[in-house]
């Protein structure tokens, strides 16, 4: 349409020179035509263009209502002067509905059309019937065929919508239907192991107490046993939490390589930087820093909308920090927020139970910026 505006406007200069060399009123209307021009392109920096691909149809701000006022009384002023200029109200009709609310739209396209209409008869030497439909019927088609694409966009729209809300559904569904089965198995896991150890050595312990003074030998022997089942016990405990670590720390990796090795998904460039010298870091502690830094790259990737998250991880003697920033959309936030979603809660309930802290720097446009600093004891 943009092209077909220029081509229009590129026409009728030429044809106006060619029918009339030399009048007077050239210099009016070749400035005119470049000025048509030259409004027609700041069309984009008002804010044209992306109203017409808005969900909503947002109500016409001054500016582009001004905008549209110039160029609409440029073209007038040209048409009065020279009417081979009328037909670039084509273009025109489809600035008129993508800019202003559909009513004052088709008023302005009826404007238009009157004045091409009465372009065109003076234009003619004669009566033509053609002259005088030909223009509403374009016009019209032109209307409807905006209409159209508008409806189509917006069940488009709507139907994009409701696929990604329902794929949202869906995976809170599945992360649910997930931790309710790890949740079951963990309970049937215990229950199996450490609740039957349990309950052998509270029996054996209570037969023991019974037959503490009458019969010493067989009491030591529950106590044994019941020591026995203890170290049992301990041991299924231990295999519980080594399965509960997260993965990519099992094989003896560290947290500066599973940090390296982590993504945030197509379109988003994750950088590693580790700074200090590494120190050895208890299990608990890495495994709490590597699940922030994977919350936090959920985020970046399914809020934020950054092109790069930098991660790092930084020994600074005392403690241990973990910093990831990216040049997302940000949020309002505060280093006081109680945070937001379920994210956040629990990245913060993580460093609060090694002692840690987790600030947060966010401006909307400017990007985000998580760190968790976790205490270490000293060595030595």
């Amino acid at each position: 349409m943009h092209t077909a505006f220029f081509l229009l406007l590129g026409a009728s200069v030429a044809r106006f020179l060619l029918r009339h060399p030399g009048e007077p009123r050239t210099p009016w209307v070749i400035s005119l035509g470049i000025a048509l021009a030259l409004l027609y392109v700041l069309g984009p920096a008002v804010g044209v263009t992306q109203a017409a691909h808005a969900t909503d149809r947002p109500a016409p701000t001054l500016r582009r209502r001004l905008w549209l006022g110039l160029v609409v009384t440029t073209w007038v002023v040209l048409v009065v002067l020279a009417p081979s200029f009328a037909w670039c109200a084509v273009p025109l009709f489809f600035t008129a509905l993508r800019t202003l609310p559909p009513r004052a739209a088709v008023a302005l396209v009826a404007v238009l059309t009157v004045f091409v209409v009465a372009a065109q008869m003076k234009l003619s030497t004669a009566f033509d019937p053609n002259l005088l439909l030909a223009p509403p019927a374009i016009a019209a088609l032109a209307t409807a065929v905006f209409v159209h694409m508008e409806r189509q966009a917006r069940a488009q729209r709507a139907l994009i919508d409701d696929l990604i809300r329902t794929r949202r559904e869906l995976a809170a569904t599945e992360r649910r239907e997930g931790t309710l089965a790890e949740r079951q198995r963990l309970s049937m896991e215990i229950h199996d192991t450490l609740a039957q150890h349990l309950s052998s050595q509270q029996m054996l312990l209570q037969a023991a107490d019974r037959t503490w003074d009458s019969d010493p030998a067989t009491a030591r022997a529950h106590v044994r046993t019941a020591n026995g089942i203890a170290a049992r016990g301990l041991a299924e405990a231990r295999r519980l939490v080594h399965d509960l670590a997260p993965p990519e720390l099992d094989n003896g990796a560290g947290l500066a390589e599973a940090l390296r090795a982590l993504d945030a998904g197509p379109g988003v460039e994750v950088r590693f930087h580790l700074e200090g010298v590494p120190a050895p870091l208890p299990d608990r502690t890495e495994s709490a820093l590597l699940r922030i830094a994977q919350g936090a790259l959920a985020n970046v990737r399914e809020h934020a909308h950054a092109h790069t998250a930098a991660l790092t991880l930084s020994f600074l003697g005392d403690q241990v920090v973990l910093d990831i920033a990216d040049d997302g959309a940000g949020f309002t936030a505060t280093t006081s927020d109680p945070g937001r979603g379920h994210g956040l809660p629990a990245m913060r309930a993580r460093v609060r139970q090694l002692g840690g802290t987790l600030t947060i720097e966010s401006t909307p446009g400017e990007g985000t910026v998580l760190s968790a600093s976790i205490p270490l004891e000293p060595t030595g």
